[in-house]
């Protein structure tokens, strides 16, 4: 079985800094594009970050030039560097991975969430 364990989250003052990170672990042949999104209670789920496996990115206009997604393919883990934090950025944010488990088999795969305040 695959899961993906997230890390990182906690309360952080407006304007400072935090690292979230997730890895993947399990069953798996290869793992595709991985991504970040969160959601606040009454929402939806939005789509922060993206990465592909050879580094492409792609950010929601609301981070963009504050988060920093990365990723270690030999340690299956996807990293979100976040800079110049706004109380606006409050939620839950998930892991998602698109992950290959056998020549037939492919699934995105979340994690339970880690939850980011950003208060004064």
């Amino acid at each position: 079985q695959v899961q993906l364990v997230e890390s990182g989250g906690g309360l952080v003052q407006p304007g400072g800094s935090l690292r979230v990170s997730c890895a993947a672990s399990g069953r798996i042949l290869s793992i595709n594009a991985m991504g970040w999104y969160r959601q606040d209670p009454g929402k939806q789920r939005e789509l922060v970050a993206a990465i592909t496996r050879g580094g492409a990115t792609n950010y929601a206009d609301s981070v963009k030039g504050r988060f920093t997604i990365s990723r270690d393919n030999a340690k299956n883990t996807v990293y979100l560097q976040m800079n110049s934090l706004k109380p606006e950025d409050t939620a839950v944010y998930y892991c998602n991975a698109d992950i290959k488990i056998s020549w037939n088999q492919r699934s995105d795969y979340w994690g339970q969430g880690t939850q980011v305040t950003v208060s004064s």
